[in-house]
């Protein structure tokens, strides 16, 4: 197992956030290209682009898309060890404080987990809090069992 990681960003929020959007550690791509689901390959912008249809052709819009939407994105895990991209391979997870950061963000009213993973820590840590909870289908491309519209109609129902 290779030596724990640090995750890389910060949570993009904004005063007026309403849905956090939350996934479990950014992949080896995402850290290359310092930003959330940044692997060519993941759904998730484009995703979001098709349930908007706000541009994501780059960063700035991929930003404004959220703001726009008040939607905020961040990740379960702080810290971690693991040998590839998949949530499967994660360990030593350190989580984030999410009931100190919720505190914080009061305008957040749910939460959206895009990974089984990301539902599983905040229920096994802070299942306790009151706040609406959705399960998003995961954007990754190893999840290729659901087509991408089914995906897109679904992101669009819960979001």
């Amino acid at each position: 197992m290779s030596e724990q990681l640090e995750h890389p960003f910060k949570p993009i929020v904004f005063k007026d956030t309403e849905v956090l959007i939350l996934g479990s550690f950014p992949s080896i791509k995402s850290f290359e290209n310092n930003f959330y689901y940044a692997h060519p390959r993941n759904q998730f912008w484009k995703i979001l682009e098709t349930i908007t249809s706000y541009p994501v052709n780059n960063r700035d819009q991929k930003i404004w898309l959220l703001k726009e939407c008040k939607y905020g994105i961040w990740d379960m895990i702080k810290a971690c060890s693991r040998d590839n991209s998949l949530d499967s391979s994660l360990e030593d997870e350190e989580v984030n404080d999410m009931a100190v950061f919720l505190e914080e963000n009061p305008t957040i009213k749910k939460l959206a987990f895009t990974g089984k993973k990301s539902q599983a820590l905040f229920e096994t840590h802070f299942g306790y809090l009151e706040i609406q909870r959705v399960y998003l289908p995961s954007p990754s491309a190893a999840y290729a069992k659901m087509p991408f519209d089914e995906k897109c109609k679904i992101y669009k129902e819960l979001l």
